[in-house]
């Protein structure tokens, strides 16, 4: 009632001004004629919104709007339903402009399949390395890895690169392994290389992976410019204005700053720098980077690998496969000693960590560095299996959950044979990971999943697949409410971000970056 009373004070004592000053208020546009969720820290509801040089002056009525506002254009927005734009908290934006020139194995059903795909991108693109993404052997009737036999039939002398959906594992031919220097031999910390009979089948994972991946020629300053394009068209269409990019190199941000200065690149991006030392060694030298539409603040690390090719690190190995454990990227003194950089530069650290294992890691490595209550915003990325004793440490040392709620609906089909019946009531735990802090952040980890950001919103209420199934939701105690679904890819991705002041909520003085739906989500 006292929010109320001050909010409606408020209003008089600014109509009054206005009307003592007969001159209106210039600005560009009034957008009217809508039920507008403004997600603002009052959760107030508006019917109009007044811009000046893109961004908002003010959110309310539309009688107070057409009143005091001088405007060039009225847009009637007919009665639709208006929400901040959409921010992606965790995604890889490059990555996914790149994928569109490669085969897309998303969607196939089984190893044959994959080689058909293969093959007719190989009929019409006849230059360079065979690269594609998307497979999941999960999705498959018969689900153990695959082998490089076929590819290396079909492909002799041209090396080929298929990296599963999640980036985490890969098959490559016998050229690309050659090209490589790869062989049964071969030990790579942090990576498996697969083998059988003394033979590599092809299939890497993590570190094993990057190592081959490494040879791979890279993108041209041109291919980049044209992927990210790509990308961006394609985010905009489904109303994502703002894309947190997990892991970009030098090279990358400054041709992203490139871009986004010369009006081409329009879409704004929270730039996670990658863990490489000369990336690392630029932004530590120079300090954070901030523009209207890049924000260079975060360093992006991998503790662990994924749960669906098992390089996810688990406490106890995985239930169905009683040998493994996953692995660990890196020693847990090189994550203390990178811990300890991102605090003396004041940088934030955004550190991948899936198994029960890899998360506990992490979460007492930052504790040791943050050493207590702080506001420096550490992130773990995806957190999805959190053993029961561990919650509690987001809370103690204020690190943020940013997850992906659609790697839930994704994975329910076949995570309770990984992790048995016990751990899995760990993993996925939204709801829980949220009242930490009593916030979380939410993204899609794109191309992983779908770049829609509803697919995210219904996958974290519902906890179903667009089929519906299953009908009672997977694990629904661990279910968001749509308004806690709406903040955690607006308000609170923002903030996640240290961007609460610039976007996330249609406010006064914000960005105005909204998106306008046919239907009401909430």
């Amino acid at each position: 009632m006292r929010i109320r009373i001050c909010y409606l004070l408020l209003y008089l004592l600014i109509s009054a001004s206005f009307f003592s000053c007969k001159k209106k208020i210039e600005a560009d546009a009034i957008f009217f004629n809508a039920k507008i969720y403004t997600v603002d820290y009052g959760n107030s509801m508006a019917d109009a919104l007044v811009v000046k040089d893109g961004k908002i002056i003010y959110a309310g009525h539309a009688a107070v709007a057409f009143e005091f506002y001088n405007v060039k254009d009225t847009i009637n927005l007919e009665g639709k339903f208006v929400y901040p734009g959409l921010i992606d908290a965790h995604c890889h934006f490059l990555e996914y402009g790149k994928t569109l020139k490669q085969v897309n194995l998303t969607g196939t059903y089984s190893w044959a399949s994959v080689i058909e795909k293969v093959k007719s991108f190989d009929s019409v693109n006849h230059d360079g390395w065979l690269v594609g993404r998307g497979w999941d052997q999960n999705d498959w009737v018969k689900k153990d890895f695959p082998t490089n036999a076929e590819l290396n039939l079909l492909f002799p002398d041209r090396p080929v690169f298929l990296e599963r959906i999640d980036g985490h594992a890969s098959v490559a031919n016998a050229k690309a392994l050659e090209l490589a220097g790869f062989n049964a031999a071969t030990n790579i910390d942090g990576g498996i290389l697969i083998s059988e009979n003394g033979k590599l089948t092809g299939v890497l994972i993590d570190n094993a992976k990057d190592s081959l991946r490494k040879i791979i020629p890279e993108a041209t300053s041109k291919q980049i410019s044209n992927a990210l394009m790509k990308a961006q068209k394609n985010c905009f269409e489904v109303g994502l204005t703002t894309v947190d990019e997990a892991g970009l190199t030098k090279r990358e941000i400054l041709i992203i700053d490139s871009l986004q200065k010369s009006n081409d690149l329009k879409i704004r991006i929270y730039a996670m720098v990658t863990d490489d030392e000369e990336s690392k060694k630029y932004f530590f030298e120079n300090g954070k980077y901030k523009t209207d539409r890049l924000n260079v603040r975060a360093i992006k690390y991998y503790a662990d690998g994924a749960l669906g090719s098992r390089g996810a690190l688990l406490l106890k190995p995985y239930t169905d496969d009683s040998k493994n454990s996953g692995l660990s990227i890196h020693p847990r003194s090189y994550y203390e000693e990178q811990a300890a950089l991102c605090k003396q530069y004041d940088f934030q650290m955004c550190t991948h960590a899936i198994g029960d294992s890899a998360n506990r890691m992490m979460l007492q490595v930052y504790g040791k560095i943050l050493g207590g209550s702080n506001d420096l915003r550490w992130r773990i990325e995806h957190c999805q299996v959190v053993a029961p004793d561990d919650f509690e440490l987001f809370q103690k040392f204020n690190i943020i959950p940013s997850v992906q709620t659609t790697h839930a609906t994704s994975d329910m089909y076949w995570v309770l044979e990984r992790l048995g019946i016990f751990r899995i009531k760990g993993a996925y735990a939204y709801h829980n990971l949220m009242l930490q802090n009593n916030w979380i952040a939410n993204g899609s980890d794109f191309p992983v999943e779908d770049i829609n950001p509803l697919y995210g919103f219904y996958a974290a209420v519902a906890r179903k697949d667009q089929k519906g199934f299953p009908a009672d939701g997977f694990q629904m105690e661990n279910a968001l409410n749509r308004e806690e679904a709406l903040n955690a890819m607006t308000l609170w991705a923002a903030q996640s971000n240290f961007e609460e002041n610039e976007k996330g909520s249609l406010s006064a003085g914000k960005f105005a970056d909204f998106v306008v739906l046919e239907k009401d989500i909430m």
